[in-house]
């Protein structure tokens, strides 16, 4: 039997492996993010009575995910035997599409939604034919933080992942 199950046995665990078990927390409204890959996991350890600390920051201070992904982080750590979680949301710094991973930008558009720039100067791709040219529709898509847009090249309508 693992030790980490043992009722009694104290077990320390390193941040790293505590954030690979963070990164099976995925964003309710993008779900193939993580919320390591978009840069809101701020900071995990364990404290030195076993609790595990977590901070997070959200996208925005409005963001109607938060309550889910708390609960979503308590619950993946219960089951990998930490049912100690102290969760601490932090408001500054403000987030930014800055933190998020290359590889949650790959996986953006992979599921179709053309990722943030990191120039605002770029041309946003389309995340399906990757021509440059597109016009933006709606200021905002099925959530705050995507525009929606439709390329000129191949006619398809596509999420943006607005820069902050």
């Amino acid at each position: 039997m693992d030790a980490a199950f043992v009722p009694g046995v104290a077990v320390v665990t390193s941040a790293l492996s505590l954030r690979k078990i963070l990164g099976e927390v995925v964003d309710p409204e993008i779900p193939v993010l993580t919320i390591a890959d978009l840069g809101i996991l701020r900071k995990v350890e364990e404290a030195a009575d076993g609790t595990i600390r977590v901070t997070i920051t959200p996208t925005y201070s409005g963001c109607p995910a938060m309550d889910h992904l708390r609960a979503e982080i308590e619950r993946v750590l219960g089951e990998h035997g930490h049912d100690r979680v102290a969760i601490t949301t932090v408001f500054a710094p403000a987030w930014t599409t800055d933190w998020m991973t290359s590889e949650g930008r790959t996986k953006l558009e992979k599921y179709g939604i053309a990722p943030p720039r990191q120039d605002p100067t770029e041309e946003i791709l389309c995340p399906r034919c990757r021509d440059d040219g597109s016009r933006l529709v709606s200021e905002f898509g099925a959530t705050a933080c995507k525009a929606l847009r439709v390329c000129s090249s191949c006619g398809e309508p596509f999420d943006h992942f607005k820069e902050i």
